[in-house]
């Protein structure tokens, strides 16, 4: 399945790197790069979407208030 997030080569090439300095840092294990691409495919596709619509739900509330206040100006 096609991931919904698109990337740059360069940008998923440094999320890759970064994958794998976690992984050597944290749990002092190396892993390739295909298992560091393969993980980085799992995060966009399963958790990205979450993130992103806690995030969109969050500016709704924000822009909301911000209406409300807005409204209370009236005369």
């Amino acid at each position: 399945m096609k991931p919904r997030f698109e990337f740059t080569k360069e940008q998923k090439d440094e999320m890759v790197q970064m994958i794998q300095v976690y992984y050597l840092e944290e749990r002092n294990e190396e892993i390739g790069n295909l298992a560091a691409m393969l993980l980085l495919e799992f995060f966009m596709e399963k958790l990205a979407p979450i993130f992103y619509n806690q995030g969109v739900e969050d500016s709704h509330q924000y822009i909301s208030q911000k209406l409300d206040d807005l409204f209370e100006i009236q005369k």
